[in-house]
């Protein structure tokens, strides 16, 4: 708990035990009170109490003793603003050893900030509107909501009672202990605490008998602050239970919203039902709490938050109309939640020490609940290899760049603790992951798993002792092997020379500029090689011993057979083959799965295009790849394809030489798809065969293939007139919305707008119907468009607006230009979340002329990037790249592209 070198955190002279919160709701006002009595051991003997508090009102403090007899009250009181931190003075010192009392009352208002103690509206089905109110504490919030010792090694137990009007529901992390009308007199006279709430009350709150009630919840076992949680509304929830296979104890599960939408919480009740049980047998550790709740907001900042005992996150996470599966959000809806009750045991009942090591909590909720638990659930679904595009490609992208940082981040202060939830602690950590439990296998790093969390139960954790789990199950030097892809920035490109009888093998730093200089290619990392050969009989094998320690190495191997390195792409680098290799690769790899998986064909795509981008292929030989495969049956062959061809669309979208006929070439290759399958669903549609419908509508579409375009406006013509979708399936909503707006007019831009308006609407359509917004066309409804997201989006969603105008060539560079004109104001809305970093990257990583990136170092040069600067180091590292990639390889993909089309017209 000592403070980073140069970092800031709470003094270690006393640490607390327990809290007993008693918080006071009104939404009517939009405020709540409360009072809180922490108990604290003394460690060091003390006079000063330093805690964590912002934007409260702290109205009394008292500080009693044990070991001193008398109360005693502040002899001053300070507040450091830059650390959320507040200072109180006493006349006498606590000794060491000690055990005290610091009770303190406190105020605030319920604001949309999306963190801390909140408000969320939403719209009634009779077009009324309602508030409630939730917590988001994560990472450092709950300071915002109660004083506290906010940091997540300073676990503690917490008694939570809430004072809420009488009709409304309260929620905490534990089960309610009692609830009742709440009489503020008789209350005080039987709870110091309520008395001493009941003091600082309005007198017309204190003659209020009968308008509301108090909720007692059960003490928590010890926890870090950021997963403490509740809310008060009008809440409506759909029930359900599961029987723990350990115990045979029965839970209590549940999935809260308000009653317009309740019903489409359906699908999240069952996942949670089915996940649960699980983990239980996997960790071989019971889910330790009595109730498992989620709370789906329409007002959220992060997708989805594991607070334990109860779970919140965004309605288009979590809801889906249960008359219309949409199999995309059903995959979000048992991702979200099997990651989130991953946290369970990652992060709850083991916690990382500090943030430096958040990856222990969020690489291992992705890896194990979007990965290991799904596949065990939904096996068609094929998970392990959505994984390469979904979290593998978008981490490797992420970190070939040069402000790349390790995944164990140093972060000195909360401060910098928002920029560090991001493709490399979630997606980089997980991949990492996903390889050490191939090398090791599963059952045995599972086990290890296990032992780590027994170990740890309700305490904290650091890398080494994860590590050490692992190695009890494995007998395998883990540190060895793990520490310089956790600690060191980056991973390795293998460059592959062929010899008569072998191949030599080099690693270097991969960066998406090209050949790394010295000082960022000192790391030397422990790389399973996974070599796949082909024996005499033409059947494939896999040596998983092979491993490559050392800058160097040479491997006898008969090269006039087919060979590849990184079987099934479980490896976190890529491999550079000579450009012949590559060709015959995945000429071999489009004749089916005879000797390369579908995995391997995905990971040929990535790396391909990876090391054309940077200059270690040509563009060309990465085209080729994909003619190639062009005949593949395989949908995540195709999404590997689709991101691969939209990041060279979104690259060159500015030179009509290249996107002209890079859009036909979409369009031959997803056009033929949709007219083998068509728009609509089959009754004996397997998930890959939608998937791959609706990735190839999508593609067609967006790369302006005609009969797919007209099809697709001709069904939103019949939604738009009569108000019925159901001629739209699920799947294809997306890119018929998009389709409509982006070929239509003012009729088609109002029509989608009533659809995002719509309280009745699905979140999926909802966040359909945004980006949908942003494909306009006409000068005027980009304006408006614009004017919409400053006056009426909601903060959660603005996000995606930038993101849909990025999509847009049309909107692109105006995007660009509304968010430097309206920076301050987009920034107050988000004064301490996420959403700047996010908004800052997407809206300027696209821009690639010479002059760009001057022009956005000179906006940022005064602004205070201290929240943001390493999305914004990234940023600039996108445009440098791009700038780059245009200049070496503009003739290359011109020369190929009319090559192409001569051949093909």
């Amino acid at each position: 708990m000592a403070a980073s070198k140069d970092g800031h955190r709470l003094p270690t002279d006393v640490r607390p035990t327990h809290y007993d919160l008693v918080v006071r709701t009104d939404l009517e006002k939009e405020v709540f009170q409360g009072i809180v009595k922490i108990s604290l051991d003394v460690t060091t003997e003390t006079s000063t109490l330093v805690f964590n508090t912002t934007d409260l009102d702290l109205i009394d403090a008292s500080l009693s003793s044990d070991a001193l007899g008398s109360v005693q009250t502040p002899t001053s009181q300070s507040f450091a603003a830059e650390w959320e931190e507040g200072t109180l003075s006493f006349a006498r010192a606590l000794p060491a050893g000690s055990k005290a009392q610091l009770r303190i009352a406190f105020a605030g208002k319920l604001t949309g900030a999306l963190l801390g103690y909140y408000k969320s509206e939403f719209t009634e089905n009779d077009g009324m509107k309602g508030i409630y109110t939730l917590t988001q504490f994560q990472p450092s919030a709950a300071r915002r909501a109660f004083p506290c010792w906010d940091e997540p090694a300073l676990k503690a137990t917490y008694s939570v009672s809430m004072i809420s009007r009488a009709h409304l529901v309260s929620l905490a992390n534990m089960s309610a202990a009692s609830e009742g009308p709440f009489d503020p007199a008789a209350e005080a006279a039987k709870d110091e605490n309520v008395a001493k709430l009941f003091s600082v009350m309005s007198p017309a709150d204190q003659q209020a008998p009968g308008e509301w009630k108090i909720t007692r919840f059960d003490t928590t076992p010890p926890i870090s602050s950021y997963i403490v949680a509740y809310a008060n509304g009008p809440f409506k929830c759909l029930e359900s239970s599961y029987k723990s296979p350990l115990s045979g104890k029965v839970r209590p599960l549940r999935v809260y919203t308000t009653s317009e939408i309740v019903h489409q919480a359906k699908h999240a009740l069952e996942i949670t039902e089915k996940v649960l049980p699980i983990y239980e047998e996997v960790f071989d550790i019971e889910y330790p709490l009595p109730k498992l709740d989620t709370l789906a907001a329409h007002d959220f900042d992060m997708g989805a938050m594991e607070n334990w005992g109860l779970i919140t996150g965004r309605t288009n996470c979590y809801l889906m109309d249960p008359e219309k599966i949409q199999l995309s959000m059903l995959k979000r809806i048992v991702v979200t939640q099997s990651h989130e009750i991953a946290h369970m045991w990652f992060g709850n009942i083991t916690t990382m020490e500090w943030w430096d090591n958040l990856y222990l909590n969020e690489g291992f909720a992705t890896f194990m609940g979007e990965y290991i638990i799904v596949a065990r659930l939904y096996p068609e679904w094929k998970v392990d290899s959505e994984f390469l595009t979904t979290d593998l490609a978008s981490a490797l992208i992420l970190d070939a760049k040069p402000s790349s940082h390790p995944i164990e981040v140093p972060c000195p202060d909360v401060n910098q603790v928002n920029q560090i939830f991001d493709g490399l602690s979630y997606a980089k950590a997980a991949s990492v992951l996903r390889m050490l439990c191939n090398y090791v296998g599963q059952e045995r790093f599972i086990k290890g798993v296990s032992i780590y969390l027994k170990e740890h139960l309700y305490s904290n954790t650091v890398t080494k002792d994860l590590w050490d789990g692992i190695q009890t199950a494995t007998g395998t030097d883990i540190p060895k092997m793990m520490d310089n892809w956790v600690k060191k920035i980056g991973f390795p490109v293998i460059t592959v020379t062929e010899n008569k009888d072998s191949i030599t093998v080099r690693q270097d730093r991969f960066l998406e500029t090209g050949h790394a200089e010295a000082k960022d290619n000192e790391t030397i990392w422990t790389v399973p090689l996974a070599l796949l050969t082909v024996d005499e009989s033409g059947k494939p094998h896999v040596d998983n011993t092979v491993v490559l320690d050392t800058r160097e190495k040479t491997i006898p191997l008969d090269t006039s057979k087919p060979y590849k390195l990184n079987a099934s792409t479980y490896g976190v680098y890529r491999v550079l083959y000579p450009e012949e290799r590559l060709f015959n690769l995945t000429k071999e790899a489009a004749k089916g799965e005879e000797i390369f998986s579908l995995n391997d064909r995905i990971g040929l795509v990535h790396d391909a295009f990876a090391l054309a981008k940077a200059g270690f292929l040509t563009v060309s030989a990465a085209l080729t790849a994909v003619d190639n495969l062009r005949n593949d049956q395989a949908s995540y062959v195709w999404d590997s394809i689709s991101l691969n061809l939209q990041i060279l669309s979104s690259t060159w979208w500015e030179n009509p030489k290249v996107l002209e006929p890079l859009n036909k070439l979409r369009a031959s290759l997803f056009g033929p798809i949709v007219q083998k399958l068509g728009f609509d669903n089959g009754p004996n549609d397997d998930p890959s065969t939608i998937q791959l419908r609706s990735t190839a509508v999508e593609q067609a579409a967006a790369s302006g293939e005609t009969s797919v375009v007209e099809e697709l406006k001709k069904r939103f013509a019949r939604y738009m007139e009569s108000g019925d979708d159901s001629g739209i399936p699920a799947d294809i909503m997306r890119p018929t919305l998009l389709a409509g707006v982006r070929h239509g007019g003012r009729k088609e831009f109002e029509f989608v707008k009533k659809v995002h308006a719509g309280a009745a609407t699905p979140p999926a359509t909802t966040l359909s119907a945004m980006l949908a917004l942003c494909q306009v066309q006409d000068t005027q409804l980009v304006e408006e468009v614009l004017e919409y997201m400053r006056t009426t989006v909601r903060d959660q969603d603005l996000m995606y607006f930038f993101r849909g105008l990025q999509s847009n060539n049309a909107t692109r560079r105006r995007a660009a230009e509304f968010l430097k004109a309206h920076f301050d104001e987009v920034s107050d809305r988000f004064p301490a979340s996420y959403k700047i970093q996010d908004i800052v990257s997407m809206t300027f990583r696209n821009l690639t002329k010479d002059e760009d990136y001057a022009v956005i170092v000179d906006f940022f040069k005064d602004k205070d990037r201290s929240k943001y600067n390493m999305a914004y180091d990234q940023m600039l590292d996108s445009v440098r790249a791009s700038n780059a990639w245009i200049k070496r390889s503009t003739a290359d993909v011109e020369q190929w592209l009319a090559d192409w089309s001569r051949r093909s017209s």
